[in-house]
């Protein structure tokens, strides 16, 4: 037989609504040559890259005001916030696999990632704002019960989109240089998204002139703002499950003998297994990280890299108030740290297709902890200086956001010529686990470097004095304890192992 038959094996062996769906677009699905040598759409990359609004407004107002909020607006003690905040991000490690496992059962099913992503999208904004809605005549106990599951239910809709949104990278284009671009816009929107609500966030705090009903005006606006991001991103969501499956048809009809054996198509038993237990699919994502070296030694420098910024993050509020004397100095930081990153993160890109996107995070890296070192100065001369390598850091920040992100779908299509594809969800559920265990764990380290250093809590309104210890605590918790953790993520990272001639 020719090669019409496998053709005709492959497509059998898909479920019929798949099939069909594949067979509607067969004139418009490319040759596997031409796909692999195709660029991505302005219009497929701008409506991807809109997702960062939505994901980094979550990942950047939690991480910022949250302990804030339960230390100096419902005294709820230092350490308690961190334990609120850890207890909902250990839910997040847990759920996020068993999230990629369901989102890789939907692309088998309906040929798309979309169902997930849609409900997460829609809850959000009510779940985002009753975290923000606490009344402080509860008192901290209430307050810190409230906010731990408001904040857990929020994340878990969070989890719903961000789990196959990144996994849709490695379904929307197979080649090297193209995923630098698909991600260095995103992270172009994502560091405006950070910029915006890093700086619009406290701003609007501030709105009312009332701490109470100004954290909720803030976190009704963020929420809706957030899922605009999300649901302008859920609409590619069709053309990735298009070009995914239509590249596991064709890889299918190249590879296999003249004679078609549907049962033996790898691609079709892939998604097959795809509709096994749910026990079997979070099982899948723990053998992804056994079997893939590389996406061990990606995700053990991206994970130190997340508890880096994400104490810095958390910090940065206390850093304002403490160091600068003024609450709202945050949004000049957080203007110094993202305005330069909008610039730089086509860049990083420029420089990643020069020297290769493993090297260009490397040199991002050390920037960003030379940086962090020097901020340590304010110790002895606190003063608006520190915002000049706030900036650096910055620049270096967009690197290290988008680098990173680039290469997990190379990491992904390394393991599915290996093993086969159907399996990004699974990969992205651990990624965004593994995320969410560093912004986590910075929260939980600035909560117990304030305990140890005596950071007397408050509700608001309140005025305190803050011993020399805590203010201590406060600039090494931005900026030595960073630094630190930067340089142990560069061991890690010099161990890995994919290279542009791996992928292309």
């Amino acid at each position: 037989m020719g090669t019409d038959a496998p053709d005709a094996g492959a497509a059998a062996a898909a479920p019929d609504h798949i099939s069909a769906s594949l067979r509607s677009d067969a004139e418009n699905t490319p040759a596997p040559a031409a796909a692999a040598s195709a660029r991505l759409r302005a219009g497929i990359i701008a409506r991807y890259a809109a997702g960062s609004l939505g994901t980094g407004g979550f990942a950047t107002l939690p991480g910022l005001v949250l302990t804030y909020y339960l230390t100096d607006s419902l005294g709820v003690a230092a350490l308690a916030a961190g334990v609120v905040i850890g207890a909902a991000k250990i839910w997040d490690v847990i759920i996020d696999p068993v999230i990629g496992a369901l989102t890789d059962r939907d692309l088998a099913r309906h040929g798309s990632r979309r169902r997930l992503m849609l409900i997460g999208a829609l809850a959000l904004p009510v779940l985002f704002a009753a975290t923000f809605a606490v009344p402080p005549s509860l008192g901290p106990v209430v307050g810190a019960i409230w906010v731990m599951i408001a904040f857990l239910l929020s994340a878990t809709a969070f989890s719903l989109f961000q789990v196959p949104y990144i996994a849709l990278p490695a379904e929307l284009t197979p080649r090297y240089d193209e995923r630098t671009r698909l991600l260095s816009w995103r992270v172009v929107v994502l560091t405006f998204a950070i910029l915006a609500f890093g700086a619009g966030g406290p701003a609007l705090r501030r709105l009312t002139g009332d701490p109470v009903t100004g954290y909720l005006v803030m976190g009704v606006v963020a929420g809706v703002a957030i899922a605009v991001g999300m649901l302008i991103a859920i609409t590619v969501t069709r053309h990735a499950s298009i070009s995914a499956l239509g590249a596991e048809v064709a890889g299918a009809a190249s590879t296999l003998p003249s004679s078609p054996v549907p049962d033996s198509v790898a691609p079709m038993a892939s998604l097959r297994t795809q509709q096994s237990g749910l026990r079997e699919h979070y099982a899948s994502g723990i053998r992804a990280l056994r079997r893939s070296r590389a996406f061990r030694l990606l995700l053990s420098t991206f994970v130190l890299q997340a508890l880096a910024t994400g104490l810095m993050l958390a910090g940065a509020q206390y850093v304002a108030t403490w160091v600068l004397h003024s609450e709202a100095a945050v949004e000049l930081l957080f203007v110094a740290l993202i305005a330069p990153a909008l610039l730089a993160a086509p860049a990083w890109g420029a420089v990643a297709r020069r020297i290769g996107k493993e090297r260009a995070f490397a040199v991002a890296s050390v920037v960003f902890a030379v940086a962090a070192v020097s901020i340590g100065g304010a110790l002895w001369a606190p003063g608006a200086w520190i915002y000049l390598p706030v900036g650096i850091a910055g620049i270096a920040y967009a690197g290290m956001q988008s680098l990173p992100m680039a290469m997990l779908p190379d990491v992904i299509s390394a393991d599915e010529r290996a093993h086969g594809p159907g399996q990004a969800g699974a990969f992205s559920g651990i990624w965004t686990a593994g995320e969410t265990v560093g912004f986590a764990l910075g929260a939980t380290a600035l909560s117990i470097i304030l305990t140890v250093t005596g950071y007397v809590s408050s509700t608001a309104g309140a005025s305190v004095t803050q011993p020399d210890a805590a203010v201590s605590g406060i600039v090494i918790s931005f900026s030595l304890a960073p630094a630190a953790l930067i340089a142990i993520s560069l061991i890690t990272l010099a161990r890995y192992p994919l290279r542009r001639a791996d992928v292309d």
